[in-house]
């Protein structure tokens, strides 16, 4: 790569320089923080059920006891044979966290429309731990905006990420939060989808620190399937 080097003074103030800048993308991002957590809340007055590991299982079931829920929209239509590569790279970063949320009072699953037996043998395949449900049977991911009607995608029309676009495929990726009270009231309390995601990928994070970046282009495949460089 052809790159500026300083010395190692000269280095030094151009970094503070844009340590100062990273400071104010800091509380900046403290203030969205805060307003994210301000936004009204809607209440969720449908019935959903999902197919688990142990039968079928409410909405209300997938907060495991807890008050707060976190569903991440897996793209996984049901005629396929395996997950979306790239809900896969994000995915790889679940299990681990799962404690952490869990102490925090915070349950986390995956979701997709895809047959069960079909999630868990992907489930499987790669190593993964994270509770994963299909909502197939449901309007699940329909009303959450993740999935499309055929007429939808054939279209090239429908409402995602708050605004009519083409959604590309049956099914996308996203992020939908919950809240349940002490009376059992369930409300969705936010959504993200796209490129509002990328702030759940921890390789994403740390790919931009270094000199050639992300790569997305790269040749991103399933964590099974990259060839080792000899």
């Amino acid at each position: 790569m052809d790159h500026k080097v300083l010395p190692t003074k000269e280095w030094i103030e151009a970094r503070k320089e844009l340590l100062q800048k990273e400071k104010d993308f800091t509380k900046l991002r403290d203030e969205l923080t805060q307003l994210r957590r301000d936004l009204p809340w809607e209440a969720v007055n449908k019935s959903y059920i999902f197919d688990g590991p142990n039968g079928t299982v409410s909405l209300s079931d997938l907060f495991n006891g807890r008050s707060q829920l976190i569903v991440y929209h897996f793209m996984f239509s049901p005629n396929w044979d395996q997950g979306c590569k790239h809900c896969s790279f994000w995915a790889d970063h679940y299990s681990g966290m799962l404690p952490h949320l869990n102490h925090r009072d915070v349950s986390f699953v995956c979701n997709s429309r895809g047959p069960l037996e079909k999630l868990d043998a992907f489930k499987k395949r790669m190593g993964w731990t994270f509770p994963w449900y299909s909502s197939g049977h449901t309007d699940f991911n329909y009303d959450f905006q993740a999935s499309f009607i055929e007429e939808e995608v054939e279209n090239k029309q429908a409402y995602y990420n708050y605004t009519m676009q083409n959604p590309m495929s049956s099914d996308r990726e996203g992020v939908s939060v919950f809240y349940k009270d002490d009376e059992g009231n369930i409300y969705h309390t936010y959504s993200t989808y796209a490129r509002g995601i990328d702030m759940m990928n921890i390789t994403y994070q740390f790919l931009d620190l270094v000199p050639k970046g992300r790569q997305d282009d790269r040749g991103l495949r399933h964590s099974d399937q990259y060839v080792p460089k000899v």
